[in-house]
């Protein structure tokens, strides 16, 4: 064992040696021992002058011979030892050996490779596909919506972003929430209905959350009267959707004759899948047609809504905003609030836009929900009480244009509080109206034909 260590050794081991360092043949193991520490200690390692490689097949050397001590019992069998060869190590060939073969060990014993570092268990490296930002579009790109598979706004975030991974949420706040905590790249929420009017809550987590406007999509609202495969009108008992949805529809149901049960359901897709799943066949949804396909509802009627008109504008929302343009019309959103009493300041507001020539699409207000009630003292009338609101304002132009710097330089000199929700563009493409709800009965017999 001595005399085959030893020519390996001395090609690695070339640092001072002090009597502890002697070999005998006695201490083959404490050898094997050392050369484990120096594997774990790597600033140890440091302190010797020699190549990785020829360490590791010292290390292999030890270990193959260390089985092959001379003992008293292995004497009879020195005979039949044959020439060993030189392992593997961590798949890489041994270097040349310095000389031949000293010692025989039977071929059996003695191993064809040999992993000292478990090199399948090393960490992976970063690339540069682990440090790119999300996709901008593509089949790649996620975007979360409220509701369940076949909802509007699952339709509205196909027609944002065509050959997206749409991820459904239980609710708007979960939505807002998978953004910013990259489990989505953008949301798609709806703002504003033309018959519903404002979707306040949406507007509020505008102003909790730091996510930006980056574009807007206005989408059609086709509904349609789903019920199980058979059923016929005359024995529906109730229907169910979206509070939004029922009112939408609530004249042409009487038209219809369905003097039935009204009863709301957080979205219109989700009571579609909810008359499927609990086999109602006593219910009907008010949903779109894709629902119906989806959990395998038939059409009673289609396009019962009652203004064909219909139309729900969806704000698109993501982590960081995109760089404003000129080349196109492009539309911004804005939120402030003022300290000041009565209308002035609101005039003000108005103005800074009136004279500079940028045409207002929207004004809503919302209580102001860390300070809804200011106090008013008056000598001669007491005490007043009156609501204090957050203003939102949509405008067509983009922070690219000078007359929309200045309007936001002059109204942020007479506000308490200015922020930008978003500089975006405008949502130009045409869309086909909805069926006039006159001719319902016509959509009824063509609907039910289908089925």
């Amino acid at each position: 064992m001595e005399a085959a260590a030893a020519p390996v050794l001395d090609a690695f081991l070339a640092a001072p040696r002090h009597h502890h360092h002697l070999r005998t043949p006695s201490s083959a193991a404490s050898l094997a021992c050392r050369s484990a520490r120096l594997l774990a200690h790597p600033c140890r390692a440091a302190a010797y002058s020699f190549a990785r490689a020829d360490w590791l097949a010292a290390c292999a050397v030890l270990a193959s011979n260390s089985s092959s001590i001379p003992t008293p019992n292995a004497a009879a069998s020195s005979n039949n030892n044959s020439k060993h060869p030189a392992p593997r190590v961590n798949g890489q060939p041994p270097p040349p050996a310095p000389a031949p073969a000293l010692e025989k060990t039977p071929p059996s014993a003695t191993p064809t490779e040999l992993d000292l570092v478990p090199v399948s268990n090393l960490p992976r490296p970063l690339t540069i596909s682990d440090l790119s930002p999300a996709p901008m579009h593509g089949s790649q790109l996620r975007v979360a919506y409220q509701g369940v598979p076949g909802a509007y706004s699952e339709a509205a975030a196909a027609k944002a972003y065509p050959g997206c991974d749409a991820i459904p949420c239980d609710q708007f706040e979960v939505a807002f929430q998978a953004v910013e905590l990259w489990i989505a790249d953008r949301a798609v929420l709806p703002v504003e209905n033309s018959l519903g009017g404002s979707i306040h809550r949406n507007y509020d987590l505008l102003l909790r959350h730091r996510l930006h406007i980056v574009g807007e999509v206005q989408l059609p609202v086709h509904h349609c009267l789903l019920a199980l495969p058979g059923v016929r009108r005359d024995l529906l008992t109730r229907v169910i959707s979206h509070p939004q949805a029922l009112a939408q529809c609530e004249l042409t149901l009487n038209a219809m004759g369905l003097n039935v049960a009204r009863e709301a359901f957080d979205d219109t897709a989700g009571a579609a899948e909810h008359v499927a799943n609990g086999n109602l066949r006593d219910t009907a949804a008010i949903a779109s047609a894709r629902a119906a396909e989806l959990y395998g509802l038939q059409v009673l009627a289609d396009g019962i809504q009652d203004d064909a008109g219909n139309v729900t504008r969806f704000v698109m929302l993501a982590r960081e905003p995109i760089i404003p343009r000129t080349d196109r019309p492009f539309k911004t959103s804005i939120v402030f609030a003022h300290d000041a009493d009565g209308t002035s300041v609101l005039f003000k507001v108005l103005s800074a836009f009136a004279f500079r020539d940028i045409s207002l699409t929207k004004i809503e207000s919302r209580p102001h929900r860390h300070r809804p009630i200011r106090l008013v003292d008056d000598a001669n009338v007491g005490t007043a009480k009156h609501f204090e609101y957050m203003f939102y304002i949509d405008f067509q132009a983009s922070m690219a244009d000078v007359r929309a710097q200045n309007a936001l330089a002059e109204i942020q000199e007479f506000t308490s509080f200015l922020r930008v929700l978003g500089s975006y563009p405008m949502d130009m493409t045409p869309w086909d109206a909805a069926p006039s709800p006159s001719s319902w009965s016509s959509r009824v017999d063509n609907g039910s034909s289908k089925h």
